[in-house]
């Protein structure tokens, strides 16, 4: 039980100096953390596979975002994995995608599956809310709010009839 400890606060305090990296913005320490670099993002299915790819990820986030810190609330240790219960603070400062800044702050729950083969972290498999953050930013409406019926409605308009008819013939 002893070495699964060990092993435990290894790979916790490995997982604190990965994201003390970030948040310093220093990627090749943030880098060197992986045995092999790679970013899963579920809620986007997007994948950033190898040194490389993950450093130019980090580095179009660094100027989109440049003030982004990730606070760590909770750690918690599996067999194979540590997983992080943090918040992800931002102002959308410079470019991202084609999207100009918006020079609004988001903020941001999210969890972070730290994938381990041993000690050596292979994987950071990152699940959070898009919508959130696009509302935060500007770029998305609450699709409860009035705007954000009008443009749904604006937008899906077969998708919204099929939705009365339904209402009004009682299916």
């Amino acid at each position: 039980m002893a070495l699964l400890e060990t092993s435990a606060t290894r790979r916790e305090e490995l997982v604190r100096k990965h994201v003390d990296a970030e948040n310093a913005a220093d990627y090749e320490t943030a880098l060197g953390t992986f045995q092999h670099p790679r970013y899963e993002y579920v809620a986007i299915d997007e994948v950033y596979d190898g040194a490389e790819e993950v450093m130019a990820h980090w580095r179009e986030l660094d100027r989109a975002f440049p003030d982004q810190e990730i606070e760590i609330v909770k750690l918690h240790t599996s067999d194979d994995a540590v997983l992080m219960e943090a918040i992800a603070r931002g102002t959308h400062s410079g470019p991202l995608r084609g999207l100009p800044p918006t020079g609004r702050s988001f903020e941001q729950q999210f969890l972070a599956i730290f994938v381990f083969e041993d000690d050596a972290l292979v994987c950071e498999r990152v699940y959070y809310d898009t919508a959130t953050v696009l509302q935060q930013l500007g770029i998305a409406r609450d699709a409860t709010s009035l705007t954000g019926r009008l443009e749904t409605a604006a937008s899906h308009p077969l998708t919204i009839s099929r939705g009365i008819v339904r209402r009004v013939i009682g299916r």
